[in-house]
């Protein structure tokens, strides 16, 4: 089913790219994708702070399914001046700075990298939080004029891992050390038991803010049910 998906939007949308956070869900599509060589781009957003266990999977992903994956990475003098003016890690003590990091290193890369295309594909769940909680699975993308596809909108995180362990996909080993959502390595933490998924990204937040500005919907833009 999700391979049927993927080829029609491959089809239709062309060029089109999956936008990979390199994790399980993502790692999902990338398999999919793979498996039916389909002509679907996979980059990744190289914030500069994403742990190390992450990033070994891009290259796993090029020597297992041999595909190439587009690395984008954050303007090197705004991540200076950004440090320069309220330090490396100010993004503890102040939600608009926290924003304004993810905005330097992971926002302006992704206009970058959706920039001439005609869709993009995320790993967004419906489970993931109640701000995904009515994610579809096509929207329209107002902010970069594109569609936009969140094929495993409605899969739960046991149907995720079950893909994971029937066809061998490679994922991060982070998530064998209590990890359930992964980002940069100073915004993410393991959760206990009885947390939610996404409550070790950015803990010392409330949960209605654990965003950042990746997945943003501009009012007024048009909607296809999903």
């Amino acid at each position: 089913m999700i391979r049927a998906l993927l080829s029609d939007i491959a089809a239709e949308f062309s060029p089109a790219v999956l936008a990979s956070s390199l994790s399980a869900e993502d790692m999902v599509l990338t398999d999919a994708i793979a498996r039916s060589g389909l002509a679907i781009g996979v980059f990744v957003l190289d914030t500069g702070r994403l742990h190390a266990d992450t990033l070994e999977l891009v290259a796993t992903i090029r020597e297992r399914y041999g595909i190439p994956v587009q690395v984008y990475a954050p303007d090197a003098a705004a991540v200076s001046q950004y440090a320069s003016r309220h330090g490396r890690d100010a993004f503890y003590g102040d939600l608009e700075l926290r924003q304004r990091c993810c905005e330097i290193r992971k926002v302006q890369p992704l206009r970058r990298a959706l920039a001439g295309k005609r869709a993009w594909i995320t790993g967004q769940r419906r489970e993931h939080s109640p701000f995904r909680a009515k994610v579809s699975f096509r929207e329209y993308d107002a902010v970069h004029g594109l569609e936009k596809f969140n094929p495993l909108a409605e899969w739960s995180e046991a149907q995720v891992w079950d893909y994971i362990r029937d066809n061998g996909v490679p994922y991060n080993r982070l998530y064998d050390q209590g990890y359930r959502s992964i980002g940069c390595a100073p915004c993410t933490r393991p959760v206990l038991p009885h947390e939610d998924i996404r409550a070790g990204r950015w803990w010392w937040e409330s949960a209605d803010r654990k965003e950042c500005g990746l997945h943003v919907v501009k009012v007024g833009a048009p909607a296809h049910a999903g």
